[in-house]
């Protein structure tokens, strides 16, 4: 089950795809790791979830990833006398703490963090922005509002606050719940949405204690303003396209998706992109040739991974969604502009060892053409160093933990193999070039790279490399 791509698919299951048969023709067609978004998963469903994924698991005989997506705050108004009410442009409208159904004057903001922290000028968005309302003046469980936008309001519609940091947490009760039951049942990744400030991370992190990474949405101007920080707080970053479409100008939103995929890829973390990639696809075969390009131009970018939302979750062709990107990532890589954008985006290695022979790695492998760049991994800091670099050869990252390499299954061209740590220089080279043969990585007569770190098995150690010829059976 060698992927060709270097770039990954992360699918969402949902009613569409949910069974192991179903899963499994999904890994068939290209998925690479599988997210379970807790907005529509009950946490007593979640074991069996995962359960299913790791089944497939083990039938391909290739590590998985599991990421589940937490809900986060869902900030809403509140009801209306009669269900729904037409709010008119230049309109008076007041948000207020009264918990009496609404009218076309006023309705129930049941956020009483909201109403404190809003400040005239600031912006409402209601419903997806479908309605504009801007702050005029505040006092104590009221703000005063006038409609930009008009349109239908109705009964706890969302609301997207552009211009506001809410002093709350981005967890709710119910995160924290779904957030201990995920790592309890060992997912590999962690989605926290609503992220407005590294301290977010933080405190997921309190819970996590390093059994399941950190991947922060970026889908608040607040954390795009904070972008450097949050990257260096979190352990990879997804590009929610769909909340940032909404909160931010639209026009905006491709030049963020930029910032954000070179931001993290200098810092060495994966970058996801996500949101109506092939939102066509949810009810017919194939997508448009907008969707075709907006995918090309996320692989060009040299994001890691490309997600299905409701393509896969919901959508009447979730196995040919997943197959259309995989084709269109394949052909990308193929592209012989491909490697040049690609090698032009690269960022200096930062000042440490393991960075230093990374880069080392990636040039001396490319400039004598090696067949394959081979990194012993424990906690996979080496695969995504490597996977970092960016490098025009294969990668094939060995580790003795399950869960590392299903972590890796996110980093870009990273083929991650579960195998026992090397118990010394020449077992490390022998067994290197061996399962690079055997996974068809290389053939008997040609060279490879090993990187490794010495003492064997310590974290973030990597200081070793060498060069190997491929020998009979394999062997170096």
């Amino acid at each position: 089950m060698r992927r060709i791509r270097r770039v990954k698919i992360l699918a969402t299951l949902g009613p569409a795809s949910n069974d192991p048969a179903m899963i499994a023709r999904l890994f068939e067609a290209g998925a690479d790791i599988f997210r379970i978004n807790m907005s529509h998963t009950a946490r007593e469903d979640l074991p069996k979830r995962v359960a299913d994924i790791r089944s497939v698991e083990e039938k391909f005989g290739r590590p998985v990833g599991v990421l589940v997506d937490l809900q986060g705050p869902k900030l809403r108004v509140g009801t209306f006398e009669n269900g729904s009410e037409l709010l008119k442009h230049g309109a008076t409208f007041v948000l207020d703490s009264h918990d009496k159904p609404g009218n076309a004057k006023r309705v129930h903001l049941p956020h009483p963090e909201i109403l404190a922290a809003l400040e005239p000028g600031h912006t409402l968005l209601i419903d997806d922005g479908k309605i504009k309302l801007v702050v005029e003046s505040v006092s104590k469980g009221k703000a005063t509002t006038r409609v930009v936008v008009a349109g239908k309001i109705s009964n706890r519609k969302g609301v997207s606050l552009p211009d506001t940091t809410i002093p709350v947490s981005a967890m709710t009760p119910k995160d924290q719940s779904d957030l201990e039951a995920a790592v309890n049942v060992g997912v590999d990744w962690i989605a926290l949405s609503f992220v407005q400030r590294p301290e977010d991370i933080a405190e997921v992190r309190k819970v996590t204690r390093g059994r399941a990474l950190v991947m922060a949405k970026i889908e608040k101007p607040q954390a795009v303003a904070r972008l450097a920080e949050i990257i260096e707080a979190s352990d990879g970053l997804m590009v929610a396209r769909g909340d940032l479409g909404v909160e931010m100008p639209l026009e905006k939103v491709p030049g963020i998706q930029k910032l954000i995929t070179r931001s993290a890829r200098a810092q060495g973390k994966p970058v996801v992109i996500a949101t109506q990639m092939l939102e066509s696809m949810i009810t017919t075969p194939v997508p448009t040739r907008a969707e075709v390009s907006d995918v090309a131009t996320a692989v060009f970018e040299g994001a890691d991974a490309v997600m299905l939302s409701a393509e896969s979750a919901s959508g009447d062709y979730p196995v040919e969604a997943v197959a259309t990107m995989n084709r269109i990532a394949e052909e990308v890589e193929s592209d012989p502009n491909y490697n040049t954008i690609i090698h032009n985006q690269r960022t200096e290695p930062e000042a440490t060892a393991a960075d230093a022979i990374a880069n080392a790695t990636r040039s001396i492998a490319e400039t004598l053409g090696l067949k394959a760049i081979i990194a012993w991994t424990s906690s996979g800091a080496t695969g995504l160093r490597i996977s970092r670099e960016r490098p025009a050869t294969s990668v094939l990252a060995l580790t003795p933990n399950i869960g590392t390499a299903r972590r890796l299954a996110v980093a870009w061209g990273v083929h991650a193999l579960v195998t026992e740590d090397a118990r010394n220089l020449d077992d490390m080279t022998d067994r290197a070039c061996r399962l690079a043969r055997e996974e068809g990585f290389a053939e008997n007569g040609q060279r490879v790279i090993v990187t490794a770190g010495i003492p064997f098995g310590r974290p973030g150690a990597t200081n070793t490399l060498r060069i190997a010829f491929i020998g009979p059976e394999g062997s170096a």
